[in-house]
């Protein structure tokens, strides 16, 4: 999958190089199964059926879940955007508050927040522990009997930390029964086993393609069967996705996403990624040793794909720039920030000085001890070149 071997990406949490077999995969639909799916002759059946293919994939990928609780969206904020408006707008009649992490991605945050000013209702955020994970009973200390909603992450995108959902799911719904749990598994999908026998409580669930080699512009949505009638599709439209997200299907991009699905499901699978991905982290973690003067804000057990740590030297921006033109790529945090202040590292505690100099890198299954070294060699002779702040 890799494109160049002179070129070190290191940024796959905020998007990943399309599986060949996948890219294939699109252009052979695109070609061949051209139909509209809600068409009742032959073409549109086709097109029905490849769509019905995926469903069945995605929903074999999240232990638990049935193909009919899979709904195709455009991508991880769309899907988080349904998932939250449709909890919220079927409970105005008894709730006025919602309850969230101070770490969530942006269509995650913004969203309840333009919710609660909307619905007049509060937005309780609670922030993670110093470490980046969140400590379940305070958020659950913080649901009430009026509470409409809870939102969290699995995996935070800027720093791999691993929420124990099932812990959080459990202890929500024991406080409030009718409050709806919505989970982003948008860095988690494929990263961790995502088993919703164990999270059960967990209402709706959000996906996106482009984080697991799929293409941009595809997502999928898990919407817990009982929960069907208390959900309030906020779109007006046709009859596609049933009523959760009209609008004729992306049958392409909906059939790579199951390909995508197929190829990075399975326990093994993931195991065996996750092994990959921790040689790498430790090596990087050694070289980063070696250097001195290194902030690691991930924790021990996060994810091994994200590591995000500060030189406390130079400006992220500015060694992005750097690292970049020796052709490595990372970041200094979530994409969708474009450079703002990571808001997960101020909410865990971090200085500004962490703050301003972080980077996150980010691996999968493609990357190789190359990639790392290029990286600490790069940051080596940014921190000699390079004005401190």
């Amino acid at each position: 999958m890799r494109l160049d071997p002179a070129l070190h990406y290191l940024d796959n949490a905020a998007t990943t190089l399309v599986d060949p077999a996948v890219a294939e995969d699109v252009l052979s639909t695109l070609r061949g199964v051209w139909g509209n799916p809600s068409s009742l002759y032959a073409a549109g059946a086709q097109a029905q059926a490849h769509i019905q293919r995926a469903r069945e994939r995605v929903a074999q990928s999240l232990p638990g879940a049935r193909a009919d609780e899979i709904y195709f969206t455009a991508g991880g904020t769309e899907s988080n955007n349904i998932a939250l408006r449709g909890a919220a707008r079927v409970r105005t009649a008894w709730a006025d508050n919602i309850v969230t992490t101070g770490f969530e991605h942006p269509s995650v945050q913004n969203t309840l927040r333009a919710l609660g000013r909307e619905l007049g209702w509060q937005v309780v955020e609670v922030p993670p522990e110093t470490d980046g994970t969140l400590d379940v009973q305070k958020l659950a200390g913080a649901v009430n009997k009026r509470t409409a909603l809870v939102a969290c992450m699995a995996v935070n995108n800027e720093t791999g930390a691993v929420q124990d959902i099932a812990a959080l799911a459990a202890a929500v719904k024991a406080k409030n029964s009718r409050c709806a749990v919505h989970v982003d598994a948008v860095q988690a999908w494929l990263r961790i086993p995502v088993d919703l026998k164990k999270w059960r409580g967990v209402d709706t669930l959000s996906l996106s393609g482009h984080k697991v080699h799929a293409p941009k512009g595809v997502g999928a949505l898990y919407l817990c069967d009982n929960q069907r009638q208390h959900f309030a599709p906020p779109y007006a439209g046709g009859h596609q996705e049933r009523g959760i997200r009209p609008g004729t299907e992306n049958v392409a991009g909906i059939h790579a996403l199951g390909l995508a699905a197929r190829h990075g499901g399975g326990a093994a699978g993931i195991a065996a990624r996750s092994a990959a991905a921790a040689r790498l982290r430790a090596r990087l973690l050694a070289g980063l040793a070696d250097i001195g003067g290194i902030t690691v804000n991930s924790p021990a057990d996060g994810v091994p794909e994200i590591l995000n740590f500060s030189t406390g030297r130079v400006n992220s921006q500015t060694m992005i720039e750097f690292l970049g033109q020796r052709q490595v790529y990372v970041s200094g945090g979530s994409a969708c920030d474009k450079g703002e202040p990571s808001h997960t590292l101020l909410a865990m505690g971090c200085d500004g000085r962490t703050v301003k100099t972080a980077l996150r890198v980010s691996f999968c299954a493609d990357n190789t001890p190359q990639d790392v070294d290029a990286l600490l060699d790069g940051l080596r002779e940014g921190l000699a070149a390079l004005r401190h702040i």
